[in-house]
This record gives structure tokens, sequence and C-alpha cells, in this order.
């Protein structure tokens, strides 16, 4: 029995979570857990890392201090940002939040330039995302490129923090949309023309790779425990994939349902034709040669704005409870919107729409909270539509991990709509599946297969049957003609 800990890191909060194997069952248990958040300064919108390093540690001398002498350890958080040390292993900037408005028009201004967008799908399989890598270093400042000795995404660099060891882990850098998916390493001419070289970056790494202990520096002071630090999947939505609780029989699909909402199905190779482009669906490398084929949605961000804006006078099981007291379909907003990306005010934003569009005002904190997941249903439908068409298949069940699984009135409204079976669960699928390549590494579990069957019986999913009736024609008309409306530029 070992003690394994996955530190995961969300765009609002971070955790470490202990897990164990006991008579083939995983038990967890949260040993700390911390707030984040990007802050705005002169303009931009950046990451407080050395703080987010700095808690890292605290967590791991609690883990110490609460009896765990020796664990293994994997690192996971959000994509696509980036840090650049110099030659001495110094960071040469403050790390840019990917909702910093600098990238703004940056894809439009690097195609002009460079290649062209079906060039560069048919190359990496990315979806174009205002903030991917490729677009934040098309932008970034030329001399500070030049004197980047490594180029890490931010897990990467909180290996490099804690190890000494330069990595790049492949789940994450395929967000940077510079991975061709041919010789399955960074394109040299993506890298030409952004003025980088491949030695700026570090050798791939997959999931599963073991990185050896920490450094002396933490390891001689017995405030730690002896970690064993292994590459789990550093993007937490491959550590979230690696978590659902599948079945090998029944054909599924995941929504991976946080501050972002990914739809999307576990694919063996990817889809990179003009149909797959156009749909902006993604081809994100997951643990163990499979492909995320996924569609990124706004997700819970909006109702997470919408609640700070609030003054967070009520929780999310609050204003869910709330929203389903109100009048379905009242308002709706496409959540898919640049305008709803990172707007001075997301409750003034989505009133604005709803203004503009002629519908009824979301005037109180459940009316707000009922549009958002009304709309965020219709997205979801129209993603799995899609998906259905792209890959060909027809899916029996949606797996709903993550945060967004607790949220019993999503949950029906998504079952309903999609008319498929739903199951929620685990909320910490991401802990959860960083955990189980831990254990696959260290040989506690056979295989992927294996460690899904173990998550089912630890965390038995909660399962939603839809209602066909609640996926009212006119409900899809108004939300096409939603669709239709020529978008207004944002109130930030």
């Amino acid at each position: 029995m070992g003690h394994a800990i996955a530190v995961d890191i969300g765009a609002s909060s971070g955790r470490l979570v202990e897990g164990t194997l006991i008579e083939g069952r995983l038990e967890m248990t949260e040993i700390y857990r911390f707030d984040n958040a990007f802050t705005e300064k002169d303009g931009h919108d950046y990451w407080d890392i050395d703080r987010l390093t700095e808690e890292i540690l605290v967590g791991l001398r609690k883990a110490k201090a609460a009896g765990i002498d020796s664990c293994t350890l994997g690192i996971d958080t959000w994509g696509v940002d980036y840090v650049l040390l110099d030659r001495f292993g110094q960071r040469l900037h403050e790390v840019y939040a990917y909702r910093d408005v600098r990238t703004a028009g940056a894809a439009d201004r690097f195609h002009r330039n460079s290649l062209d967008r079906s060039a560069l799908y048919a190359k990496t399989g990315i979806q174009e995302l205002s903030f991917n890598t490729l677009y934040q270093l098309h932008v970034h400042d030329r001399r500070q490129l030049e004197q980047a000795d490594r180029i890490l995404l931010v897990p990467d660099y909180f290996y490099y923090r804690l190890t000494g060891k330069f990595i790049n882990e492949e789940t994450n850098a395929s967000t940077t949309q510079l991975l061709n998916l041919r010789t399955r390493d960074f394109d040299a001419e993506l890298l030409g023309a952004l003025g980088l070289k491949r030695d700026q970056f570090a050798a791939l790494t997959a999931p599963g790779t073991r990185l050896g202990g920490l450094r002396p520096e933490f390891a001689d002071t017995g405030d730690y425990p002896n970690c064993s630090v292994i590459a789990v999947p550093t993007h937490d939505t491959a550590s979230a994939v690696a978590g659902v609780p599948a079945a090998a029989e029944r054909s599924w699909a995941y929504l991976s349902s946080g501050t972002w909402s990914l739809l999307g199905a576990e694919l063996d190779k990817p889809l990179t034709g003009e149909a797959a482009r156009r749909a902006n669906y993604t081809n994100e490398w997951g643990a163990y040669g499979t492909f995320r084929f996924l569609k990124n949605i706004m997700g819970l961000w909006m109702i997470q704005e919408v609640r700070r804006e609030d003054g967070a006078r009520h929780s999310f099981a609050e204003l869910a409870e709330a929203a389903g007291r109100e009048e379905a379909f009242r308002s709706l907003v496409p959540c898919n919107a640049e305008r709803f990306l990172n707007p001075k005010s997301m409750t003034e934003e989505i009133r604005a729409f709803c203004r503009e569009s002629g519908q009824a005002l979301p005037d109180t904190s459940g009316r707000l909270a009922r549009c958002v997941f009304d709309s965020l249903a219709l997205t979801y439908l129209d993603a799995m539509r899609e998906l259905e068409r792209l890959t060909e298949s027809a899916y029996e069940v949606l797996h709903i991990v993550g945060g967004g699984a607790n949220n019993r009135l999503l949950s029906q409204l998504t079952s309903d709509l999609l008319g498929i079976e739903v199951r929620t669960g685990p909320s910490e699928a991401t802990a959860i599946g960083n955990i189980a390549v831990q254990m696959i590494s260290s040989g506690e579990l056979a295989d992927l297969n294996a460690a899904r069957r173990m998550i089912a019986e630890s965390f038995p999913p909660q399962t939603y049957r839809p209602n066909p009736a609640a996926a009212r024609p006119e409900i899809l008309d108004r939300w096409r003609h939603i669709h239709s409306i020529p978008l207004k530029e944002t109130l930030r």
C-alpha cells in the first residue's frame, strides 16, 4: 500500500490530494487546498507563479507532518501558458494568463504572414483558440524569446522547480499548437515562423515517466516526504479523461466540466480533416497514445464570474437550486462568443446580449444562473451532434466529470437535450486520473482499463436518464436564432 500525491491546480484553485489503494478501492484524502486567480498589472493579466510554487511546497510539508514519509508525486495544471527561462534557469518574465487581451487578433496576424489555417490544422490537429501558445508566443517580446534558453509550460516549470529536470510533457505540449502529428515532435516550420529553435524546448516526455526525487535543497531538510516524482498527464483535461470511470464495452463520450467545459471522445487516431477544423475540434494528445478529440466550451467560468460579481453571497449549490425554480430557456446566450471570454463584467455582458437580442432580462441571480445553465446544455447538444457526425459514431453514455458533475440541474438538462444516459462523477476526476497514472507507473495497477474499473468501483456514478419532452422544437428554433444574431463588441 503506497501513497500517491496529486498536485492539481486549476484556474480558480489548487489542491494536494493523497490516494491509497485499499482492497482494490481508491481512498482519497485532501491534504491542502489553496486559491488561485490571475491578477491584473499594468493592463495585463498574470499568474503568481512563485506563490503557486510555494503553495505546492506548503502542501508537501503538510503531507510530511501528517505522517506521509514516502510517496509518488504528479502535477497537473491548465494548458497553453508558458515560462521562459534564461541559461541560469531563472524566469525572464511574469507568466501571462491565457485570458490576457494581448492575443486579441494575434491569430489573424500570424496567418497573414505564415501558414494558412488549413495547413496548420493538418500539421497539428489543434483547434484555433486566440490564447493558444502559438499565438501567445507570436506576440511575445522578441528580445525575451531570443534570451530564452528553455521554454516550459506551467506544470513543466513546477516539475523543474521541484526536481531540477527539464521536460515538456506531451499531453500539455500538444496544447501549444506546435506539435506535428506526423513527426510527433515540435514542428520545425512553426518554430521558424516564431523565430524559435528546437533546443529551447526539452525532449517530449510521456505520462508515466519517472523523474527521480526532489532537489537536495528540499529532500535534505527532512521537511518533505521522500518523493518519487512521476510525469503524469500534466494537462488537467488529460488527467481528467484518464479518470473517467468508463466501461470499455459501451460507446462513451466525456464532458470535463469545470472552468472550461470540454466535450469529446477518446480516439486512437487524430481526425484532421477540413470538417473537423471548421467545427473547431481539437486533437490533444492523451495518456498512453490516445487522442482527446474534443471541443472547448466556455464552461462554468461564466457562473463563477456571476457569483464573484455578486459578492459570493450564494454557493454554487444555492445558485443551481435557485435556477431550478426559474422558467426554463427564458434567456439564452452564445457561450462560446469571444465577448464572454474575459469581460469587464460577466453579469452585464450576459444582460447586454439579452437586451440586444430582444430577450427577457435575467434580472435576479437565479435567472442569471438559469440562463447560463440552459445555454451551456444547448451548447453541449451542438457539440455532441458535431462529435457524432465527425467521428461517425453514436454514443450511448456521456460521462460528466469534474466540479460540474455536482450540478444536478445541468446534468439532467444535458441528458434531456442529448437524449442519452448521462453519468456524473467523480468530481475530482483530474486528481484521480493523475493518481491512477502514478499507480500504473509504480505497478499497483495494470493499465488504464484496470484503472477505470477501479475508479468506477471506488466512486459509483450518479445516473440521469432523458426526458425527451424537455427538448421542445421551439427551444431549438430559438437557439438557432440566437446564433444568427450579429455579435457586438464586448463591454470590457
